[in-house]
């Protein structure tokens, strides 16, 4: 088995995508907005995606009350500094940034809707 995608129900799936592919580098694999806004978000590698739909006969969760280890998504990243910086100027929140006893940086954030991310840099690749 594959991991195709995991989906998030937002309240703005448009302008959710939009910023994940302008700030984050994914790229829009199928969309559209009739019943409701859809759209599935490929990562560079182009092998995983994310999904990101606002359907109206389900509840959006108030991710940015969730404790973001309960629910992340994570992003290999080879300049922690740099990418914060970046995602903060986008709009993103910076939570958290430390260093493991594997050698790793990880630093947690949240995007302009609450959905957490993670960014990773690993001493030793794990992918």
């Amino acid at each position: 088995m594959k991991i195709e995608h995991f989906a998030y129900q937002v309240k703005d799936a448009v302008a959710v995508s939009d910023w994940y592919c302008e700030h984050m580098g994914f790229q829009i694999k199928r969309g559209i907005d009739d019943p409701f806004a859809v759209r599935f978000l490929a990562d560079e590698s182009g092998d995983v995606m994310i999904e990101i739909y606002s359907n109206p006969a389900v509840q959006t969760p108030d991710y940015a009350s969730m404790d973001p280890l309960i629910l992340h998504i994570a992003f290999v990243c080879n300049d922690i500094a740099g990418t914060i910086k970046r995602l903060s100027a986008a709009g993103a929140e910076l939570l958290q940034e430390e260093n493991t006893p594997f050698g790793d940086t990880l630093a947690m954030l949240r995007d302009p809707w609450g959905l957490a991310i993670q960014l990773c840099q690993r001493a030793e690749a794990m992918v």
